[in-house]
């Protein structure tokens, strides 16, 4: 059995029935020219020679003894392909709007914890001779980096599939008894404990001088205070078990002639183009806070090359300025935001623990998000951040699944108790792929926001080209 890592196995611990902790994809694909016939019938066979290059496909939880440490993933023989792969159909028109709410509502129900943690859904009947994949895997088995691991498996770069090894036999392996398994499962978790205390210890100087790194820019002035509470907004709630999701496209293009034009990062561009669509939305419902909006923006401590299937992430929040009129002013001052959060990250992420090990966590804090959830918490405390906004760089040319060209490449991801809106980008070809996810009750019409979002994109691009114009002039 290989045990999670704590920060793994927290998505478990957080998961409750109003807060799903899977992340999915949202694929659309052009059918292949001529093709007749059921898709999903056509993917399953396809994707039946693929799945072993995904590991983590073929494992299920299992539990320690007495659960009084993580759990891990052991081999879960064979696999239930009828669960795995679903099926459904949009009805006529088949819409974008329909597909949304499909996708909404297969997002809130969760994974069956006695399988292997990922379904997908192939959805038939949209219109244009489209079809798409509604791809889910829980959060403790991938993060952004991990999911390449399964994008690599599943696509080609070529409409003919490329030939795909056998997987190697399996040698037949004795099951310890039960005995032996209290035992293994005892010494495991003792060692375990061992291992994290000592690493605990080991680590303390690192931590100390890495707060003291963190703090010496703030004292000496050389960055400012960071903002410490985010303001109340429709978005700071407890999430309920519906979700809404829209999703929408921009222009790679464009939003890389604005960085470039700008002195700023992509990223700035994708944080500014939600920030003028946050202060939109929330300006039209009378509900914009006078303080910016605050977001939690994901950092993959991922190597280079690494393509281990687990989470390995920090984070840092930025402040979005939306509390600027002007989208330039805003873009500048997310990036002046980016640059000092950035700086204090950069200064204590390499001694933020990536594992930890607490006996009894699989009852302890699973009873501690209910006790959360239940008792409306989120309504009434202060919140550090708002949203999360992630930003994840997807490949430049064109990919295949099945014979079918991927026209697009849609996020779909988490919203937490207190955090109930999530938007998430992913590049594919010339466009960044927008997926707006969010708790229904925060933010019913993500539709509407998710026009804004890309009105958001093209008044910064507007902005760009007049100042562009006034300087040559």
């Amino acid at each position: 059995m290989k045990q999670l890592s704590g920060i793994d196995a927290t998505f478990l611990y957080m998961e409750t029935d109003e807060t799903p902790m899977h992340v999915a994809g949202l694929t659309l694909y052009d059918l292949p020219k001529g093709f007749k016939g059921s898709f999903h019938k056509h993917f399953t066979e396809f994707f039946k020679g693929r799945v072993h290059l995904i590991p983590i496909f073929g494992m299920k939880l299992a539990k320690t003894m007495f659960e009084i440490d993580h759990p891990g993933w052991v081999d879960a023989g064979e696999l239930d392909f009828d669960y795995h792969i679903q099926s459904a159909k949009l009805p006529k028109p088949g819409t974008q709007a329909q597909l949304e709410q499909m996708v909404a509502d297969l997002h809130a129900v969760r994974l069956d914890r006695k399988k292997p943690l990922w379904q997908f859904t192939v959805i038939e009947g949209i219109e244009g001779r489209q079809a798409a994949l509604y791809s889910k895997v829980h959060h403790a088995a991938v993060d952004g980096g991990a999911g390449m691991v399964i994008t690599k498996a599943l696509y080609d770069m070529t409409e003919e599939p490329r030939e795909v090894e056998p997987p190697t036999p399996k040698a037949p392996q004795r099951k310890p008894s039960e005995i032996e398994r209290a035992i293994l499962g005892v010494s495991d978790v003792m060692a375990n404990v061992a291992r994290q205390q000592l690493n605990f210890i080991e680590n303390v100087p690192k931590v100390l001088g890495q707060m003291a790194d963190m703090v010496a820019p703030v004292l000496t002035g050389k960055v400012g205070l960071p903002q410490m509470l985010a303001p109340r907004t429709p978005f700071n709630v407890t999430v309920g078990s519906k979700r809404s999701y829209a999703a929408r496209s921009a222009s790679l293009s464009d939003a890389k002639m604005i960085a470039k034009a700008t002195g700023t990062k992509l990223n700035d561009v994708v944080m500014a183009a939600t920030s003028g669509a946050l202060r939109t939305y929330l300006m039209d419902k009378q509900k914009l806070p006078d303080a910016a909006l605050v977001a939690f923006v994901p950092i993959s401590l991922r190597e280079m090359g690494n393509s281990d299937i687990n989470n390995q992430v920090f984070g840092m929040n930025i402040p979005l300025a939306t509390n600027y009129g002007d989208p330039l002013k805003r873009l500048r001052k997310i990036k002046q935001e980016s640059g000092t959060s950035k700086a204090l990250a950069g200064s204590v992420k390499d001694a933020a623990p990536q594992d930890f090990t607490l006996i009894g966590a699989p009852s302890l804090l699973p009873g501690l998000m209910q006790l959360y959830g239940g008792t409306k918490l989120a309504d009434v405390i202060p919140q550090v951040v708002n949203l999360c906004i992630s930003n994840t760089a997807g490949p430049p040319f064109p990919l295949y699944c099945a014979g079918a060209k991927v026209t697009a490449l849609y996020p779909v991801s988490i919203a937490t108790h207190g955090v109930g809106l999530n938007v998430t980008v992913q590049s594919y070809l010339d466009h960044l792929d927008f997926g707006i996810t969010a708790d229904y009750k925060a933010l019913p019409d993500a539709d509407h926001f998710a026009d804004l979002i890309v009105a958001s994109m093209a008044e910064l691009k507007e902005a760009v080209v007049k100042e562009q114009a006034q300087k040559d002039a």
